[in-house]
């Protein structure tokens, strides 16, 4: 049953997080909690289905203020397919040289804030661009992709490096290099990918953990409630006091 192929494969590869990468994942939040302690960004970026873990994380319930999500519509919106921001323009811009460039200009950044990057493969050039542009102001910068899959794969920028060969702390989503899994009968590509599943596993290993660090600091988090609980009379009003310290904080972003 290809069903449970996928699901054999998915439960294989968090156990594979689980065992393998607890180390990289501690750090990480060691790195992320000494930033927002400080009251500054986590900042989040990918391109392509590598910004559904940034969607996931922060504004959700169960999310905390600390997390800055930075997409852009046009290596993220996938509803048309073809025509208007369609895939080809997609793939086109993710592999342009000083595209992340120009779109660090549009934000104010801090040496205290961290660049959290997620990225599959780590060789194209507007992730790399970014996290190039996020050490030259000292950020501390995250990458969260399959690394040991794309050891021997080449960049596709003029640096010479993929994301990972930048970090300073690389999380590796132990999914294989062709991200999906199940094999079908009488055709060459597999279908069904994991490395989505691999990346929201991630996240929720390290917020949880960043959680548990900053509130061993003595440190208030601002929390996104559930306001669909029948009889939590209160869950309004603290939804509003996550909005308003998000407020509070993005002013200088």
């Amino acid at each position: 049953m290809l069903a449970r192929i996928w699901l054999d494969k998915a439960k294989q590869v968090m156990d594979e997080i689980a065992n393998t990468q607890t180390q990289n994942i501690n750090r990480a939040a060691e790195v992320m909690a000494e930033t927002i302690a400080a009251e500054r960004w986590v900042h989040t970026f990918g391109c392509g289905h590598a910004t559904l873990p940034i969607e996931e994380m922060y504004p959700r319930i169960g999310g905390f203020v600390g997390f800055h999500p930075m997409i852009e519509l046009p290596l993220s919106f996938f509803t048309h397919i073809v025509g208007e921001m369609g895939v080809h323009q997609f793939v086109f811009l993710e592999r342009v040289e000083g595209y992340g460039k120009e779109i660090m200009k549009s934000y104010n950044f801090d040496h205290r804030d961290t660049m959290w990057l997620f990225s599959h493969s780590g060789i194209n050039n507007v992730n790399i661009d970014i996290a190039l542009e996020a050490k030259q102001i000292g950020m501390k910068v995250i990458v969260l992709g399959s690394a040991a899959a794309f050891k021997d794969k080449s960049t596709r920028h003029s640096s010479g490096k993929k994301i990972f060969e930048i970090a300073d702390v690389v999380v590796d989503s132990c999914v294989p290099a062709e991200d999906a899994v199940v094999p079908l009968k009488n055709h060459q590509d597999k279908i069904a990918p994991i490395s989505t599943m691999a990346f929201v596993t991630a996240v929720w290993m390290i917020i949880a953990t960043v959680a548990e660090r900053l509130v061993e600091k003595g440190i208030k988090l601002y929390i996104h409630p559930s306001h669909n609980v029948p009889g939590d009379t209160s869950a309004r009003e603290r939804l509003t006091d996550a909005l308003t310290e998000y407020k509070r904080r993005i002013a200088g972003v």
